[in-house]
């Protein structure tokens, strides 16, 4: 199965780009988040956290391979989830996100269903069953959105979504932990994995107020 694939990007095309990866090239899918970031990236060599998946009618017999790809590993985390709800499928999916993933995963976590049914081939029957199975499961992604200006290579995504569950895990309730991960991130350090960011929101707990 491939799940990572890095080579030059030859060209961007309205739903799926090419990849040249040594003597091949790969024709990669991607929903419209994804190509608005890749478009103006032609000739850069990028990485794509990738999706494997058999489009076609299994009773038919004819059965094609293709990839979906994502910029990061939460991306794909996330398009993965939203592909389990029933009647929510790899096609639908790809067609749907047209919203970056913490805007659509706000949707579903403040139960916006008017919202979710404005997006591509999601009416308000698909809408109500996102709502239904996600919305508890899509924190740690619409938190991302308080964050998007902040995430640097001082402070990767997938360490600041990781410090989350694990102060959800510790008790925290989901409102405490993103003002705790708030006050840290909102001093603009740099923070290189979830241990460094645990010490520092613990750190500012014990402070004493002036």
């Amino acid at each position: 199965m491939i799940t990572l694939i890095t080579g030059k990007l030859l060209n961007v095309a309205e739903d799926r780009l090419t990849l040249s990866v040594d003597a091949f090239h790969y024709t990669v899918r991607i929903p419209e988040f994804a190509r608005r970031q890749l478009q103006t990236r032609c000739g850069e060599e990028v990485s794509l956290h990738t999706i494997y998946y058999l489009d076609g009618n299994p009773a038919q017999g004819r059965l094609v391979p293709r990839l979906v790809g994502f910029l990061n590993e939460i991306e794909r985390e996330f398009f993965e989830l939203f592909c389990s709800v029933d009647g929510v499928g790899v096609k639908t999916a790809l067609r749907a996100m047209v919203r970056p993933v913490p805007e659509v995963a706000t949707l579903i976590e403040d139960q916006d269903a008017k919202g979710l049914s404005a997006l591509p081939g999601i009416g308000p029957a698909t809408a109500e069953r996102i709502i239904a199975k996600l919305r508890r499961k899509v924190p740690k992604f619409a938190l991302l959105v308080a964050h998007e200006q902040q995430y640097t290579a001082e402070v990767p995504r997938d360490v600041v979504s990781e410090t989350f569950e694990v102060l959800r895990t510790l008790g925290h309730a989901e409102s405490d932990a993103r003002r705790l991960l708030d006050a840290a991130l909102s001093t603009k350090k740099a923070y290189r994995d979830v241990e460094s960011l645990l010490q520092a929101i613990y750190a500012n707990t014990h402070k004493p107020r002036t």
